[in-house]
């Protein structure tokens, strides 16, 4: 007798277009295009850096005196404000996906961003 409480799809059902599609595949997906997106938008911020060094260094060695007159703080403060504010975006559209009827299964959603950084 098997008084097994959990009930579970049976195997025929894992094998059906709609569920792979719906907990897997959708989920992969996402993590595909965010993990290729982030990488990318991390070398786009390394080399705006980069150049924004190489800039201040240019400055500093032809003596421009209109150089001391910027207030990096000010311009750090904003950069972090918008920062903030674009992830308190990214976790409200993102926890407006979670609360639909199908929670983003996390294991596929991870692998596929791990492999959308890797081909970033």
């Amino acid at each position: 007798m098997n008084n097994n409480l959990v009930e579970t799809a049976s195997f025929t059902d894992v094998f059906k277009p709609d569920f792979i599609i719906d907990n897997v595949g959708g989920p992969f997906i996402i993590g595909l295009a965010v993990g290729f997106f982030a990488k990318k938008m991390f070398k786009i911020a390394l080399f705006c850096l980069g150049a924004l060094v190489v800039v201040l260094f240019m400055l500093q060695y032809f003596d421009f005196k209109g150089s001391q007159d910027i207030n990096f703080q000010e311009v750090g403060d904003s950069f972090i404000g918008s920062v903030k504010q674009g992830f308190e975006l990214l976790n409200e559209r993102l926890s407006k996906i979670q609360s639909n009827k199908k929670t983003i299964q996390g294991g596929s959603a991870v692998g596929g961003f791990f492999i959308g950084f890797k081909l970033g």
